[in-house]
């Protein structure tokens, strides 16, 4: 089953709706363990998180060839990888705290990812296909009506 909705969206609306979908997961993270957001946590925490997330993508193709394959294989893939990172990058063992944050870092991004995406897709100008013309055909045009 490919992940292609019927309005054709485009590869870089489904790119900046994941990049909206992590930022928010982010976000939720700093307020609640931090109590307010800075350019340091979002720096610590979205950009190992944005990274992996769009290696993997590379690596599947997911804006090339989208799908509910490629879309799981990159969640599978970038969120972990993400998790290892910024636990390295801090200085963290990979201990049960860790486990912890991987658990609601897939389950929150899964759930997050697939609904900005639909979200995405009510966005003026997601679309890869052109507006219809506001100007009806004369086939499509009701008959005059008679006086």
């Amino acid at each position: 089953m490919r992940f292609r909705p019927a309005s054709g969206i485009s590869p870089g609306a489904f790119a900046a709706a994941d990049v909206v979908a992590i930022v928010v997961f982010v976000t939720i993270g700093l307020l609640s363990h931090h109590g307010g957001v800075s350019v340091r946590g979002y720096a610590r925490d979205a950009l190992p998180f944005l990274g992996c997330w769009f290696a993997a993508a590379a690596a599947v193709r997911l804006y090339s060839r989208p799908g509910w394959r490629h879309l799981l294989a990159t969640w599978a893939a970038g969120v972990p990888a993400a998790v290892v990172v910024r636990a390295l990058v801090l200085g963290r063992a990979l201990d049960g705290k860790e486990a912890a944050f991987l658990a609601v870092s897939l389950i929150t991004i899964g759930i997050l990812v697939p609904v900005t995406r639909l979200f995405a897709r009510a966005v003026p100008g997601a679309s890869r296909r052109p507006a219809p013309s506001p100007r009806r055909s004369a086939r499509t045009q009701p008959p005059p009506a008679e006086s």
